[in-house]
């Protein structure tokens, strides 16, 4: 298993297949001046495959997709299948905002797809108009159930609180968790790219210290599970006789780099160093000039080793060339 300069052990990446999405959620895409890859800037689903087949050889053992929205891919069922089959692959899951999944989730659960995690912000079908703009809540929990019928599980529902939005939602989210086995994550407004959706992130900023506060008065007292996995982005906790988890994922208030095990590649074929840096490397330019599976591992060892040691959002420093949109979470 790879080690960084700061001693992480590095095994996950979290690869964007995509960079277009079907809804236009106000704290990651604009309305207006969006610049998507083209298709031929894509890593192509053979291209994929061997990044994730040199990452495996180098010791990495877990992958993510994402996007934008990663069943936009055409391919995605071929990319799915690619990377399920190689030897080593400990875990493959996705990202989605689940709108497509009722015509996918059993055709990628058979080409080895393991499990996912679906952006849902709120149960108030209005108000999820309003913060994710363009789909429904009929529609992502459609895809909620589909998950579930196609065993692409554990499940995890990935919820991020803004205020004015849906900040007083999220006791009506945690208490999915008294009937359902699955995690329902919080996850903390991250400014990236410096553009409208990162002005939204910063005025809009709601603590976990806020939404936990919320929840137990609401839901009675959290308690920490035992055993958490030291690399885990989310504090997990379980609320009085719940079936499922609640995770609290606070990148700004209670940051996790310490342990962090991601490496992240771009839709456009960089591996991005950090979530919050702009730092990154080139691959696709060697694949296409011919490189060899092993000078891929050597390229993407090379990343882990100038991995930074984490961000500096309490200084103001966040990611500019890059939004949340282009690098996937």
């Amino acid at each position: 298993m790879p080690l960084d300069s700061f001693g992480r052990e590095i095994d996950y990446l979290r690869i964007s297949i995509i960079d277009h999405c079907n809804l236009r959620c106000v704290y990651c895409m604009p309305l207006s001046g969006l610049k998507f890859s083209t298709s031929g800037d894509l890593l192509s689903a053979t291209e994929l495959e061997r990044v994730a087949r040199a990452a495996l050889a180098v010791g990495f053992r877990k992958f993510r997709l994402t996007g934008g929205e990663p069943t936009l891919r055409p391919d995605l069922l071929e990319i799915v299948e690619r990377i399920g089959r190689l030897p080593g692959t400990h875990d493959l899951a996705m990202t989605t905002n689940g709108i497509l999944l009722p015509h996918l989730a059993k055709r990628l659960k058979t080409a080895g797809l393991r499990r996912v995690n679906i952006h849902l912000d709120t149960l108030h079908p209005g108000r999820l108009q309003r913060v994710m703009r363009f789909g429904t809540l009929e529609e992502i929990w459609a895809g909620i159930q589909a998950a579930e019928a196609a065993n692409l599980t554990p499940l995890k529902l990935n919820v991020v609180v803004t205020r004015g939005y849906n900040d007083e939602d999220v006791v009506d989210l945690a208490q999915l968790t008294l009937e359902h086995d699955w995690s329902v994550r919080f996850i903390e407004l991250m400014p990236l790219g410096g553009g409208e959706c990162a002005r939204v992130a910063l005025s809009q900023y709601v603590s976990n210290r806020d939404t936990k506060e919320r929840i137990e008065q609401s839901l009675g007292p959290l308690s920490l599970l035992p055993d958490q996995h030291p690399a885990d982005e989310s504090l997990n906790y379980r609320l009085p006789k719940a079936r499922g988890i609640i995770g609290m994922i606070s990148p700004v208030s209670q940051p996790y780099c310490g342990n962090c095990n991601r490496m992240r590649l771009t839709a456009d074929g960089k591996f991005h160093l950090c979530l919050l840096n702009d730092d990154e490397l080139d691959v696709r330019t060697a694949i296409r000039n011919g490189s060899s599976d092993e000078m891929i591992g050597k390229t993407l060892l090379r990343a882990v080793g100038a991995k930074p040691t984490g961000h500096h959002l309490e200084r103001g420093v966040s990611t500019e060339d890059r939004n949340m949109y282009q690098l996937g979470g």
